[in-house]
């Protein structure tokens, strides 16, 4: 090998070795968004749960503060969760990682406060705005996903009363929104709707002002302790068993199965039989819970599950209204509260 041939080689070394950590870097990052993100946005952020990540109209109209505080803060009650665990520079790496489906540069607004008149942009957004986002500015309904039905719009309006939306959009953004519109989604620009650039101030004055207002209690995730619901019965293992499906039935569901704790764990025929599942379900109500929150599936059908130990014969359930706080979705409080009820209902029919 020639000397000048050694030397390019010698020079490109270092280069190659940046390029390999480079490379290594992405699919840390890569992996790291698909591990926190993808389930909600999608793998190649095009949305699915949450909003399409990737579409070009909203990378160059968000800063990367809206995206790292949303990260941070999330959209109490809204399925966004909040990433408080995740460090600053995770935070940044998930940003320029979302960046790389629009490698352009991201607006710059100017940092100045909107000024408007708020009563007058109550008038308009009750006019223009509560349609989607909502009277009170609560956003559209549901999580996005299409489970099989047609959704009213393609991306879910956000809601614009959340602590986490007005803690990451700023005055400008939000005037910004209003004046262009969002391509790709349902978002007009309100400039070729007739308003001029007073009414759009006027309507941002009164978006800022929601941060005065605490949401309202059916807009707060519930709150709770307990993540499971404990009772012990008075009767003995198969005399509980036998109390649950009746009182199942006479709570309006049906019974699916019943089947040993272990079964599937250990070899057929070394399971506990002190220790056995009754599944059951409303198929109505089932449909209900799904059409709000696909995710719901995870935790169906309902179940309880009867141990005997010790001499004791105890009855362990999850408790539903953690899921409306696991999910953030506030929209499964009433059915998460109803859930409760009737597995409390249940419970006590059985063993009172």
């Amino acid at each position: 090998m020639r000397p000048t041939h050694l030397l390019f080689l010698i020079l490109l070394l270092p280069l190659a070795g940046l390029a390999h950590a480079k490379d290594a870097q992405f699919e840390r990052v890569k992996a790291l968004f698909r591990q926190h993100c993808a389930a909600c946005h999608g793998y190649d952020g095009k949305g699915g749960v949450g909003v399409p990540l990737a579409l070009p109209d909203f990378q160059y109209a968000v800063t990367n503060r809206f995206l790292e505080t949303t990260i941070r803060m999330g959209r109490p009650g809204r399925v966004m969760p909040a990433f408080k665990s995740l460090s600053d520079a995770d935070v940044k790496a998930l940003v320029k990682y979302i960046r790389h489906w629009a490698p352009g540069k991201p607006y710059r607004y100017p940092v100045e406060p909107v000024r408007g008149n708020r009563e007058h942009g109550k008038q308009l957004y009750a006019k223009h705005c509560a349609a989607c986002h909502g009277p009170n500015g609560e956003g559209g309904k549901g999580t996005g996903v299409t489970f099989s039905r047609p959704r009213d719009l393609p991306i879910i309006p956000p809601a614009l009363n959340n602590p986490g939306f007005l803690a990451a959009a700023s005055d400008q953004f939000i005037k910004a929104t209003l004046m262009n519109g969002r391509e790709g989604t349902p978002m007009v620009s309100f400039l070729k709707q007739g308003l001029s650039e007073q009414d759009i101030n006027d309507l941002v004055v009164f978006v800022r002002s929601f941060k005065d207002h605490p949401l309202p209690v059916h807009q707060q995730p519930v709150v709770t302790s307990k993540p499971i619901l404990v009772y012990e019965s008075g009767y003995d293992f198969q005399t509980t068993i036998n109390n649950l499906k009746d009182a199942v039935v006479g709570n309006n569901f049906i019974v699916i199965r019943e089947q040993k704790l272990e079964s599937g764990f250990v070899p057929p025929g070394q399971e506990n039989p002190k220790q056995h599942i009754i599944y059951f379900c409303n198929f109505g109500f089932l449909n209900k819970a799904l059409a709000i929150d696909p995710r719901v599936g995870l935790f169906l059908p309902c179940r309880v599950t009867v141990v005997e130990q010790k001499g004791k014969v105890m009855i362990y359930a999850i408790n539903p209204t953690r899921l409306s706080k696991l999910f953030n979705n506030v929209e499964l409080n009433r059915l998460c509260h109803k859930m409760h009820d009737t597995y409390i209902s249940i419970i006590e029919d059985a063993i009172l």
